[in-house]
Order: C-alpha cells, then sequence, then structure tokens
C-alpha cells in the first residue's frame, strides 16, 4: 500500500498531451484525447488550469457520455 506523499508524488508525474493556439487575446486548446471539448484562458497558464480542470471533469465521470480519441490497429 503506496502512502499518501508517494501517491501525490505519483499524481505530479503525470501528463496529458493537449493542442492549444492563440486566436488575438485568448488562447484556445484541448486534451489530444478528448477533441470534442474544448477551452480558453486568458494567458497559456490560464489555458492550462482549465485544461486541469476540464481532464478532472471528464475522467470523473462528472460529464454523462464523454467521447473519447481512441486509435484502431488495422491488420
Amino acid at each position: 500500500m503506496a502512502s499518501q506523499k508517494t501517491e501525490a508524488i505519483i499524481q505530479t508525474m503525470e501528463s496529458t498531451k493537449y493542442i492549444y493556439w492563440q486566436d488575438k487575446d485568448q488562447w484556445l486548446g484541448y486534451l489530444q484525447d478528448y477533441p470534442d471539448y474544448w477551452t480558453q484562458g486568458n494567458s497559456l497558464e490560464d489555458l492550462e488550469a482549465h485544461l486541469r480542470d476540464l481532464y478532472r471533469a471528464l475522467t470523473s465521470g462528472e460529464i454523462p457520455g464523454v467521447r473519447k480519441l481512441a486509435e484502431l490497429t488495422l491488420r
């Protein structure tokens, strides 16, 4: 069983890829695994904070019917 400190370290090491761009004064982006769910921020740092919140919401089950990107191997 992992200690709380170990769990906190593991959680801080998690990452996910995201796509972002600047449109005038706004930064827009979405998580690569969830391309249907966009968010925005006033700066890149603000956008990243919104993306973290979005990730938690999408993975917690609080949003029903979440669509996710997957990869299919063709043989």
